[in-house]
């Protein structure tokens, strides 16, 4: 009995065994032998247990799966599933052993890189939130101006835009050109010519260290103030305050050692590095020398460059993102210019209708003093040109004026002088030639220069002049040859043509009185009127450099500003607040909801006896809603309510 059963139970137990052993042979069939391997593997590390093939039911089973030749296939896949969630191949944990092992394993880099993706897709966000903020108040305003161009945080450091039409296709294309200076105290990080010596450098960092701690000393002041319980400083004495702890940390006294400007660096330090700057002679380098060592720990630092760099990988990672591509770009590092232009020819006459070029420049005091006197020189010359071309026109006038009478005022003026003169002597009036005449009638005149113009130039009138006198000459030459064209009126038109072109580059240009010390950046767009690809997208390119550049013009005085007393109104502020009624108005209101809301019996009731009349007036702009005097005397029947707003009668 017992030999048949368990010859069963064998023929069972190989059939399921060839059952497992038809999954492994499945490598042939499918082709794949990388995750049949891998199958293969699993299997082969996890044997299957005799046990595990017995029809033994471990649960209560029906009778045909017990009597299974082979697993089923739900058991098969569970199975699979269940070494799938476990397994781990052994090259993985290998390769991760070989690279440091579980503990010694650094993720950081992949978190910085993780970190870059989420701060560039910020910026991406960003970009388009900017872009479409420009594009919407632009479409609202349905115009191009200086507006839709620079924000209203940035406007402060506009120096120069102007809208133009193009020489060459005025009326389609226009030029912009726009200046911006960022000054050298609104810069995040400071730029610093390359000349400048390493002792200046030195001192420019003693400087803001001197700042940060009188900062601290004025923090400490302001909890010692609030900790007595006595009113806190405002901004004027604030600065006060800071100007009389200066003598605390620094003083004049430059030859003594023991000088408190030497508190921080010692004066034989400071002698060492004397006129040292960025390039030091081969012949008397020495690496051990002080003077090295303390210029090597500054170039360290990079403080030297670190400024100007970081503008200029700010213009050029932003033109990238923007899709602001450009085909020239020459960074002249030791000047501190950069120069930007889309397409890499200068002729304007080939140039594509939609282009910018970026001019970026760091000026210091003696480069715009220098800047000034060839603006000087620049101006004065284009008055003596002007002045002489004026003069040659107007002697080929009197000449042509031969043999002819009376051609314009001046010669009617020459034949009636004679009358005139007799007709003043007998007044006793002044004549007109012996007055003193002031006005060239070309421009008006001036008002005297007082130290603010001789300062701050702005040559206003100097120009207005010279492009009066460039129209005036065009307008006599037009009175003199009318429709002919002789080789005079020819040369004189070349000349002043030539004059007005460059005189019109020239005041294109930006005027350095009004430039101040730091970085100056100059862009020049041409775009097409209808399109202005390039003008919008360099709108987004110059305030996004500018946030990232500049700290921004901030105002402490509109940071505290607090209104005066004339407008300070103490109806202003004003809240609900619930009315007061009179005791009989509220009881008027209570039965007439109660007659709204009740039955014939109850409205019966109430009618009946009816609230008392009030003792008093309400209040002006309260309705009266409550009962008339008089109406408690009598009581009407029930059903034959009438309320005062002339109700109908209740049956």
């Amino acid at each position: 009995m017992c030999a048949p059963t368990c010859s069963v139970l064998l023929q069972l137990a190989l059939s399921r065994t060839r059952e497992y052993n038809a999954d492994l042979g499945a490598v042939e069939l499918t082709g794949d032998p990388i995750s049949l391997a891998t199958a293969l593997k699993k299997i082969n590390h996890n044997p299957v247990r005799l046990f595990d093939l017995l029809p033994i039911p471990k649960r209560r089973e029906s009778l045909p799966s017990m009597l299974r030749t082979h697993p089923v296939t739900q058991k098969r896949i569970d199975r699979l599933l269940q070494l799938a969630e476990s397994y781990t191949p052994k090259e993985i944990a290998e390769l991760l052993d070989q690279v440091g092992g579980a503990d010694k394993f650094n993720t950081g880099e992949v978190e910085k890189s993780i970190v870059n993706m989420f701060g560039h897709l910020q910026g991406h966000i960003q970009r388009g939130v900017n872009e479409l903020e420009n594009l919407t108040n632009a479409l609202l305003r349905q115009k191009t101006d200086v507006g839709a161009f620079i924000r209203g945080e940035n406007a402060y450091s506009v120096v120069k835009c102007s809208f133009k039409d193009n020489i060459y296709k005025p009326k389609t294309v226009t030029d912009v050109k726009l200046s911006v200076n960022i000054l050298d105290s609104e810069l995040i990080s400071p730029i610093f010519h390359y000349q400048v010596t390493v002792e200046y450098l030195i001192k420019d960092l003693i400087a803001k260290h001197i700042i940060d701690m009188i900062d601290k000393e004025i923090e400490k002041l302001k909890d010692q103030l609030i900790d007595e319980g006595r009113e806190e400083l405002n901004d004027t004495e604030i600065i006060f305050e800071k100007m009389k702890k200066v003598k605390d940390f620094t003083d004049d006294d430059v030859e003594n050692p023991k000088s408190k400007r030497y508190t921080i660096i010692a004066k034989e330090l400071m002698d060492r590095i004397n006129n040292l700057r960025a390039e030091i002679d081969p012949a008397t380098f020495d690496q051990l020398n002080i003077r090295e060592n303390l210029k090597k720990i500054i170039d360290i630092e990079n403080i030297r460059n670190r400024g100007y760099n970081t503008a200029v990988n700010s213009l050029t990672s932003i033109l990238d993102t923007s899709k602001m591509g450009y085909q020239y770009i020459e960074n002249l590092k030791n000047a501190r210019l950069l120069i930007i232009r889309e397409y890499e020819d200068t002729d304007r006459a080939v140039l594509p209708d939609e282009r910018y070029q970026i001019r970026m420049q760091y000026y210091d005091n003696s480069q715009l003093n220098e800047e000034r006197k060839a603006y000087d020189k620049q101006i004065y010359s284009f008055q003596n040109e002007v002045e002489h071309i004026w003069d040659v026109l107007e002697a080929m006038y009197d000449k042509s004026k031969f043999l002819k009478r009376i051609t314009d005022f001046n010669d009617l003026a020459k034949i009636m002088k004679r009358r005139i003169h007799k007709k003043k002597e007998k007044e006793g009036n002044p004549t007109y030639e012996s007055m003193a005449k002031v006005w060239d009638e070309i421009s008006f005149i001036p008002p005297a220069e007082t130290d603010v113009e001789s300062l701050n130039r702005t040559y206003l009138y100097e120009k207005d002049k010279i492009k009066n006198r460039l129209i005036l000459m065009r307008e006599k030459l037009k009175t003199m040859y009318s429709y002919q064209y002789p080789i005079q009126r020819r040369v004189i038109e070349e000349r002043l043509a030539f004059l007005e072109k460059e005189f019109n580059k020239f005041d294109y240009m930006i005027n350095p009185y009004h430039i101040q010390p730091g970085l100056l950046l100059d862009v020049d767009i041409t775009s097409i009127k209808r399109k202005k690809a390039t003008l919008d997208g360099m709108a987004n390119v110059l305030n996004e450099f500018l946030h990232g550049v500049s700290k921004g013009f901030q105002d402490a005085a509109f940071a505290s500003f607090s209104r005066r007393r004339s407008t300070v109104r103490e109806d202003i502020n004003q809240s609900f607040a619930a009315t007061t009624t009179d005791d009989a108005f509220a009881d008027s209101k209570a039965n007439y909801l109660s007659m709204i809301n009740s039955s014939d019996s109850v409205l019966a009731d109430i009618t009946s006896n009816p609230a008392p009349a009030p003792k008093a007036k309400p209040k002006t702009g309260v309705v009266d809603t409550g009962v008339k005097k008089g109406t408690a005397k009598k009581s009407k029947p029930a059903g034959k309510a009438k309320s005062r707003g002339g109700l109908r009668e209740l049956d």
